[in-house]
């Protein structure tokens, strides 16, 4: 495992260097099977060391590479960890990452960036093979800033255009905020603790009472840090924005993995999370209103990848609403299933995207399932999966996640609930007006819709499976399941709660969200394909609370008006205030008194050779009366 673990990351970081090296000289026939490959190597090499580790009885190895930085009390070795927790995310990492790699070679095929894109993909899942991996807080934040340097590469790849590239830098932006909270944190934790290596900080904490107030600041430092980069309330609004990005782009960074890395960094640190009820509050109370206020959002918009976009944000926040409640193995279930349907929808957005050449308005689409089977066969599956009905995978890891809530706050199951409600609505809004009901496109696009090739339908099909199925891996004592993930992550020292409802609640609870979910299906089914409403083009809702979802609560709107004018407004004062004013009047107000003192000065040297033996005498006589009078 020692030898086998550095491979892992080392194959996509060299795919990164041969295609980016290689990008105007090598066909693009080897650069998608070198760009797949290195992943799908690294894929194999995962299952080797999952097995390897389900096999044996230690369950935790840390593999050092070097020392790398030593001052003083602060020693930070280049180490990996290996354990049940990080070896499913690497399954995660590069068994979809090599899907959505596959998928890019038919998709991006007439692209002239082709080598480029590929470059950056392999960074980005060695930069997220790196956080996942790293053995103290500072390895994973190298992998952290690695992948939002990958985020801004890839969702401003076609920065030519303007609006895209303004995507790109909101997102960076957004994500140093949270950043920010992230190494203040970590600065805190080696403070407090001595050191930033889980082996250290995780054995003292144990021994710790909770309520800590050290310990509640850096967990509430670290959840600013998830908050960025899982896109939570008040920072998730670059995520929508987000999705200028090519489509596989949205798959691989915005569903399956990267906007999962604030997840797994609390799944990482729940015993420190274990020791702040407070900060479990706050998790808890955030992620609901986030999941809310994503699925208020989603219900009104008409672009097919901004309504996945916020169903990204809206079962980020059902995570975090587990993380707070401790139900850190079902949050975990969760990432992993969200994972396969939401790459599945994905990257069936832009099946129907490529096949509809570009266009992503819901309502120039309709009556699709007919031209493109497999693609809304493989949604279909997804979306059944995400709106929560069995058996599907998200079924199994959205129930988990209410149960927990349920006992926690009553109040947060119920919102729960209505969200999972909304969240079915939307879904099928989106199904229904992308492939039933009659073509609204145009006659040129009608004649040239047809389904996309085998390099892209395979990966939607493995995904539908995955998705059918993943939930597979998790199911409850109730329905005769030994809830393996769970015991699994123990091996990593992951936080378990024990459900303590009886049998009756659990199967009224599930009724009660499988109700929810089949009413909000039967209403859009009524609504969209019964009495064939297609919104409007370019007409914004009547009602008020439709006119709120439909401009995404103005947050964008409120950002703009409460930090960007008067952060402009302030820097246009300092500009022509404090620095043409003020700083260049002093510069230019010297530079003008030194040539104006010397145009006076100047007069003194006159050429008369008596003038200058008179101030010569003058100066002689003047130091010998001050050395007479003074010294």
């Amino acid at each position: 495992m020692e030898n086998l673990i550095w491979w892992v990351p080392l194959l996509p970081l060299l795919g990164f260097l041969i295609n980016g090296l290689g990008r105007n000289t090598l066909s693009k026939q080897l650069i998608g099977f070198i760009g797949s490959g290195v992943v799908l190597a690294s894929f194999i090499i995962s299952i080797i060391i999952f097995f390897q580790l389900s096999g044996g009885v230690e369950k935790q190895h840390t593999v050092l590479l070097f020392d790398w930085i030593s001052a003083g009390k602060l020693t930070i070795p280049l180490s990996f960890l290996v354990d049940p927790l990080s070896s499913m995310m690497l399954l995660v990492i590069t068994g979809v990452g090599f899907l959505i790699h596959l998928y890019s070679i038919g998709y991006m095929h007439s692209d002239e960036g082709f080598g480029k894109f590929f470059s950056y993909l392999n960074l980005f899942v060695f930069f997220m093979l790196l956080l996942v991996l790293g053995s103290n807080y500072i390895v994973m934040f190298i992998g952290w800033e690695g992948v939002g340097l990958c985020s801004y590469l890839l969702i401003g790849f076609w920065y030519t255009n303007g609006s895209f590239a303004s995507a790109a830098k909101k997102a960076f932006i957004m994500n140093r905020i949270g950043d920010l909270g992230f190494l203040l944190g970590v600065f805190l934790m080696f403070n407090f603790f001595g050191s930033i290596e889980f082996a250290k900080v995780f054995p003292q904490a144990a021994n710790m009472l909770p309520g800590n107030h050290t310990i509640v600041l850096i967990t509430v430092l670290l959840f600013v840090g998830a908050c960025g980069k899982s896109a939570q309330l008040p920072l998730f609004t670059w995520l929508p924005d987000a999705m200028a990005g090519p489509t596989p782009v949205s798959a691989l960074i915005h569903a399956a993995t990267m906007v999962t890395a604030g997840i797994y960094m609390i799944v990482r640190s729940s015993v420190l999370f274990d020791l702040a009820p407070f900060t479990q509050n706050i998790i808890a109370i955030i992620g609901t209103l986030t999941a809310l206020i994503a699925a208020i959002i989603a219900l009104t918009q008409t672009d097919i990848k901004k309504v996945l976009a916020y169903s990204t944000v809206s079962q980020l926040g059902y995570m975090f609403l587990g993380l707070g409640v401790g139900a850190y193995a079902g949050s975990f279930f969760h990432l992993l299933t969200h994972a396969f349907f939401k790459a599945l929808l994905f990257l069936g957005a832009g099946s129907v995207i490529h096949a509809m050449h570009h266009e992503q308005d819901m309502r120039s689409m309709g009556g699709l399932r007919k031209k493109l089977p497999i693609t809304f066969i493989t949604m279909m599956i997804a979306t059944i999966a995400i709106s929560g009905i069995p058996p599907f995978s998200g079924f199994f890891s959205k129930d988990e996640i209410l149960a927990n809530a349920y006992e926690h706050n009553r109040v947060l199951w119920v919102i729960g609930v209505f969200t999972a409600f909304l969240t079915a609505f939307y879904m099928f809004r989106m199904m229904f007006l992308t492939f039933f009901g009659k073509y609204r496109g145009t006659h040129h696009q009608e004649e040239h819709v047809h389904e996309s090739p085998a390099v892209m339908t395979l990966p939607l099909i493995i995904l539908a499976v995955l998705a059918a199925f993943g939930g597979m891996i998790n199911i409850p004592h109730i329905f005769g399941g030994n809830e393996w993930l769970a015991h699994w992550l123990t091996g990593a020292n992951v936080g378990q709660h024990e459900l303590g409802l009886d049998h009756a609640t659990e199967y009224l609870l599930m009724g009660i969200s499988v109700s929810a979910a089949l009413v909000a299906i039967f209403f859009a089914y009524s609504r969209y394909v019964k009495t064939n409403h297609v919104p409007v083009a370019d007409a914004a809702p009547r009602s008020l609370m439709a006119k709120i979802s439909y401009h995404k609560f103005y947050l964008d709107e409120i950002y703009d008006f409460i930090i960007v004018k008067p952060l402009d407004g302030l820097s246009r004062f300092f500009y022509k205030v404090m620095d043409i004013k003020f700083i260049d009047g002093i510069v230019n107000g010297l530079g003008w008194s030194t040539k104006e003192t010397s145009k006076g000065i100047r007069l003194l040297q006159s050429g008369n050779v008596g003038f200058y033996i008179f101030m010569m005498v003058f100066g002689i006589i003047a130091l010998l009366l001050y050395t007479f009078l003074y010294i």
